[in-house]
């Protein structure tokens, strides 16, 4: 039910954080996995210990906010491998400010590497899945697809447009058999957020306190949840949003 052998994924940003951890458990599960990433040697690095945990795996560099680079990624894993069975869309960035000192360059940066990227490379990789009569697409949103974020409203909007996002597709190729659900992560011990530990003071402490399991997250722990969404075991699960989080969207 969870063997993803002869499964080929291609994974957005999966050469560190959460996308890395992501990458690792369809790795273990026996996929293919292409790191689409615009830093080389980060990816090269993902590779080797992809390498070493299942089927070789590749790196192939992608503008993930570029239409024609997303274009030609879908094409040359169709060329290399003659199918593709998941897509996960993780790549991301934060700004962190408040509204009123976000310029407009700085929100569109965010809104198109977090959102628009998602729906490039869902469109682009339709045909393919939908010739395939099957597939999974896995969005990673954030628990500030649930929560608002004074500290960052570039990313929280991205990350709600993100969950609607799954929402429409999911409806809509429902009748191909590809299922398309969304992963809310919580806390998560990754560069991005050890950037933000450094500029909020007393972020650490406050996390661990409203989070029920008492500690935040690490990358690994998104190898199960990738495993499960591109599995056959959640064949009749679409347009889900399921935190990941320690139970932190579950406080109030």
């Amino acid at each position: 039910m969870f063997d993803l052998t002869a499964r080929v994924a291609i994974v957005t940003g999966g050469n560190g954080g959460i996308g890395l951890g992501m990458a690792r458990g369809l790795a273990r599960a026996g996929a293919r996995v292409v790191v689409a990433a615009r830093n080389s040697d980060k990816a090269d690095v993902a590779v080797r210990e992809l390498s070493a945990l299942g089927p070789p795996a590749v790196a192939i560099r992608t503008d993930v906010t570029v239409e024609h680079s997303v274009a030609e990624l879908v094409d040359e894993v169709e060329r290399r491998f003659g199918r593709l069975d998941i897509l996960v869309n993780n790549a991301g960035i934060n700004i962190r400010g408040s509204i009123q000192e976000l310029s407009l360059a700085q929100w569109n940066d965010v809104l198109s590497t977090n959102l628009s990227s998602a729906f490039l490379c869902a469109r682009a990789a339709y045909p393919l899945m939908k010739r395939q009569r099957g597939g999974k697409v896995i969005n990673v949103g954030s628990m500030l697809s649930i929560f608002g974020a004074s500290f960052a409203p570039a990313y929280g909007a991205s990350k709600g447009g993100i969950v609607q996002l799954t929402k429409s597709l999911a409806v809509a190729w429902a009748p191909d058999g590809i299922q398309v659900n969304a992963v809310l992560p919580g806390w998560i011990d990754t560069e991005l957020t050890q950037a933000g530990r450094r500029q909020i003071p007393g972020l650490s402490e406050r996390v661990v306190a409203r989070t029920p399991a008492g500690r935040w997250g690490t990358p690994n722990e998104f190898e199960g949840i990738a495993v499960f969404l591109a599995s056959p075991a959640s064949d009749f699960i679409t347009g889900a949003a399921i935190p990941v989080d320690g139970g932190y969207s579950t406080m109030v």
